[in-house]
């Protein structure tokens, strides 16, 4: 549990549970509209949206799933996603406030299919609260978890980017 009090208090008010990825999460929303993807024809939710919350030097470990998922800032430190494309570019988003965090963005998508992972920048608040929308709507049966071999072998196809992969590694 968080040593600070905020982000325990989000914990408790927000009704959020432990991520399987790394921090804290709550699904607020799943569409009652089923749509098929247009990749697979696999039937799922229109949309769905959780809210996400890092604290104590948690991170979101490398994971990917089947859809584009888009990242809302909603309060605290910057939140720094890095997402690693298909062509081995790293991409990274800073999400804050750009009113009083410079550099930053409100909101970031991840597109299908990359592997990506988030941290919190350092701060003075200890928590980055966030929310996702994944469209089509998300199914932990698509949730993949980069495993230590998979860990492994992102770092040795990608060695400029080795470090930031081991060091956001599975949890």
């Amino acid at each position: 549990m968080p040593t600070n009090r905020l982000p325990q208090r989000l914990i408790d008010e927000l009704a959020l549970v432990p991520h399987p990825e790394g921090g804290f999460y709550r699904e607020t929303y799943r569409d009652p509209a089923r749509i098929k993807r247009v990749t697979d024809g696999a039937e799922r939710s229109a949309s769905t949206t959780i809210y996400y919350l890092l604290c104590d030097g948690a991170y979101s470990a490398w994971h990917r799933i089947q859809s584009d998922e888009g990242w809302h800032f909603y309060a605290g430190d910057v939140l720094i996603v890095h997402v690693l494309t298909p062509d081995g570019a790293m991409v990274t988003h800073r999400l804050g406030n750009p009113l009083c965090q410079p550099g930053t963005v409100f909101q970031a998508v991840v597109p299908a299919g990359c592997w990506f992972a988030a941290e919190r920048a350092a701060g003075a608040s200890g928590y980055a609260l966030a929310g996702c929308t994944v469209a089509p709507g998300f199914e932990f049966s698509e949730f993949e978890l980069a495993d230590r071999a998979e860990v492994a072998r992102l770092a040795s196809s990608n060695p400029a980017h080795a470090a930031l992969i081991t060091r956001l590694g599975k949890v």
